[in-house]
């Protein structure tokens, strides 16, 4: 046992003089033991402790049927919102007088999935008011606290995120690998910064002082706002409801989301998760709530006085609306619009190195993505074996449905997936038939029926190269925001001619400039108006949640996201207090006191003062010292 002990504590003795002189002491070692085994019994009480303070806690949920591959219901011959007018079998309760409803469906097969009751002003306010009273309790809250449902809610995340994907998958038509990277993905990188990062931002924060207040210290503390909003699109019904929804809860507010209506079914049951887990840590569920109504009724919550905030995520005819209602109580807001986003593909790049990368950004999400790529801006003497390229892996594309009980099969190959309606595909058909007549060169595009899926709206992807340049806006598909699988390929002379084309639109969202030379794309980067730049990759500014997201022109202002996003939810008060209370405080000189008593001499002496503070070189300075002292003086 002595020799033991001697064996592990005799490093520890041998920075102990005393103990040195008592080498052969066993009870020195004893001591030593007894010390070094209360020392690691407390911190591993402490390390339990936070444990138990930081640890997830798993918490119950209902998978609903509808995500299995398997199910199936009703299937919609020509599906849209309110399909239960026209099939009253879709409505599972007798329809309330007076009262609206919504129907959702699978747009990859048509299939019935739910049909909601719309909110009306009445449950929008009584939903509102929920979220204040709960929001009194939670902005009391400390960031273990916060950080515990976030983590909670990270765990459960990556342990059903096949569940979530195919969840998304059903309520919009999309493909796992798109729901993988666009929901899953996005929101777990949320998560993460919020954890490591969010109480570093809203931590109370020292700024620096003057030289006219070098007594005083000044602070900028970051307070909840109350209760915000949040109206969100229907492209990552996930992603973009937990994104300001936790956003808004790790600031220590409320908030009320109102997600599209193409989305109710999926939007319901992803809020509800997090008010299962708000519920399971403690804290009152009813911090979150979620508007499902048309976009008529949306006054009720853009128009009230309770919220603090509203940030929008849509189209730009939407957005006007909101901040326009907002105005009513001074609502701040934050719009992130539409986007035209270039890719500047500068001359001698690697076409093949990149073409994957071009790929992914163009037909992600079936194009319904506010950051893809919707321009291609390459030098003439690369564009037609571009264009070629391109076609070729165009061809090869597939369309289809992941969320199917078809002869196809559960995680059937599909490339691209449903649009969310086929309201848009005349449209679509119009903006490529003028570019054709324009003088592009057009490849695919229009509706495709599907031979497993026939109420599905899957749209071709297509190819316009444009080969007669742009004039006054034609053709129009250069200027206008497509939002669907269609690849645009501009060519362009001069690098000084790119960038007018890329600065050429009314929006100013992302970009992307493609170059063997990084530093040469870094000041192309800096000549594009939009708000935020890849280089030499597409879209990697929206993973990094550190950094703000937003636009510039049409495509709105503020910013989500980052630091400026997170502080954005917050009231900044300033505190200024004395550094040394009992030794300095501002006094008021005589000369300056009311009532006044000479205009002259006051203005001399803050003259003086300006001065003395401010004036270049020593001898004005100087200057300005002696008249403040004179006029102290009179």
């Amino acid at each position: 046992m002595k020799t033991l002990l001697r064996v592990i504590f005799h490093p520890l003795r041998s920075l102990n003089l005393w103990a040195d002189e008592h080498r052969d002491d066993e009870g020195i070692d004893v001591l030593y033991a007894l010390t070094v085994f209360f020392a690691l019994g407390i911190w591993l009480v402490i390390q339990r402790e936070r444990r138990m303070k930081n640890s997830a806690i798993p918490f119950r949920f209902r998978a609903p049927v509808e995500a299995d591959p398997k199910w199936t219901s009703k299937k919609i011959s020509h599906p849209n919102l309110e399909s239960h007018l026209t099939e009253p079998d879709l409505l599972l309760v007798p329809p309330s007088q007076g009262r609206r409803y919504i129907t959702s469906f699978d747009p990859s097969n048509g299939l019935h999935i739910a049909t909601t009751l719309a909110d009306n002003a009445a449950e929008i306010r009584a939903k509102i008011e929920k979220a204040v009273e709960a929001q009194k309790e939670w902005k009391h809250t400390d960031w273990t606290q916060r950080r515990r449902v976030i983590r909670s809610l990270q765990k459960w995340l990556v342990e059903n995120q096949e569940l979530c994907a195919r969840v998304a998958c059903r309520d919009t038509g999309k493909t796992l690998i798109d729901a993988a990277l666009g929901e899953i993905l996005t929101t777990c990188s949320k998560m993460e910064w919020l954890m490591e990062h969010g109480e570093r931002v809203l931590r109370p924060e020292k700024r620096s002082r003057n030289t006219i207040l070098t007594y005083k210290e000044s602070h900028v503390h970051f307070e909840p706002l109350g209760v915000v909003a949040a109206l969100v699109s229907w492209n990552y019904p996930l992603h973009n409801a937990w994104s300001p929804i936790l956003a808004a809860i790790f600031a220590g507010n409320g908030i009320v989301l109102k997600c599209s209506e193409n989305v109710v079914w999926s939007s319901g049951w992803f809020v509800n998760v997090i008010k299962d887990c708000l519920a399971t840590c403690g804290h009152d569920p009813e911090l979150v709530q979620l508007v499902c109504c048309w976009p008529e009724d949306a006054d009720a919550l853009t128009r009230s006085p309770l919220i603090k905030h509203i940030t929008f995520i849509g189209s730009e005819t939407v957005g006007r609306k909101v901040a326009i209602a907002a105005t009513e109580h001074l609502t701040p807001v934050t719009l992130e619009l539409g986007g035209k986003d270039p890719a500047i593909i500068l001359p001698n790049t690697e076409l093949d190195k990149w073409i994957s990368m071009w790929m992914r950004g163009i037909f992600q999400n079936a194009g319904q993505n506010c950051i893809g790529i919707e321009r291609l801006l390459v030098h003439a003497s690369q564009f037609d074996k571009l264009f070629d390229m391109l076609k070729e892996r165009i061809d090869k594309l597939r369309c289809g449905s992941v969320m199917s009980p078809s002869a196809e099969g559960y995680l059937s190959p599909v490339d691209v997936g449903a649009m969310i309606s086929g309201e848009r595909f005349e449209g679509l058909m119009a903006l490529i038939r003028e570019a054709d007549e324009d003088g592009a060169t057009c490849v695919g595009g229009g509706e495709y029926k599907h031979v497993y899926h026939d109420s599905g709206t899957y749209f071709k992807p297509a190819l316009v190269g444009i080969t007669n340049g742009i004039t006054d806006g034609r053709p129009a598909i250069t200027q206008h925001e497509v939002f669907a699988p269609v690849a645009l390929v501009i060519p362009y002379e001069n690098v000084d001619e790119a960038v007018e084309i890329a600065n050429g639109t009314r929006y100013g969202l992302g970009a992307s400039v493609f170059g063997p030379d990084q530093e040469q794309c870094v000041q192309v980067a800096k000549r594009l108006e939009c708000g935020m730049v890849s280089v030499n990759d597409f879209a990697v500014f929206y993973l990094n949640q550190d950094l703000p997201f937003g636009g510039t022109k049409a495509s709105g202002y503020g910013r989500f996201g980052g630091p400026e996003g997170l502080r954005g939810l917050t009231n900044s008060k300033v505190i200024v207090v004395d550094r040394w209370p009992s030794m300095i405080q501002t006094g008021i000189p005589k000369v300056l006191d009311y009532p006044i008593r000479s205009l002259s001499i006051s203005l001399e002496f803050t003259t003086g003062l300006v001065r003395f503070l401010y004036a270049e070189g020593r001898r004005a300075r100087l200057q300005g010292l002696m008249r403040l002292i004179q006029a102290v003086r009179k």
